[in-house]
């Protein structure tokens, strides 16, 4: 017995707001810090790893590391999160302030 087609309403796409160029970059996670910093020596004690094995293979090492281990990196998150809340704050302040002119 042949499936009956069904038919289902479909929502008007929505679109995507643009990113402004000129807003400031979110802060950089604790795991993002330790990827950036330990990437190239994974590479190297791996030579030819491909893209998405390297990124396996530091998301092991984040996992089995210790919290004092970590520690650095999360201070490092927390400080770039601070830096980003501060620069958003003063990005939207501008931002009205060009609006209302």
């Amino acid at each position: 017995m042949p499936k009956e087609k069904t038919t289902r309403k479909t929502k008007p796409r929505t679109e995507k707001r643009k990113k402004d160029p000129n807003a400031p970059k979110r802060g950089l996670s604790a795991y993002m810090f330790f990827a950036n910093e330990n990437r190239e020596r994974v590479r190297e004690e791996n030579p030819g790893i491909a893209f998405g094995p390297l990124g396996r293979k530091l998301g092991e090492i984040w996992k089995s590391m210790d919290e004092t281990d970590r520690k650095p990196y999360e201070e490092k998150a927390v400080a770039d999160k601070k830096r980003y809340e501060e620069q958003k704050a003063s990005y939207l302040a501008n931002e009205d302030e060009e609006e209302s002119s």
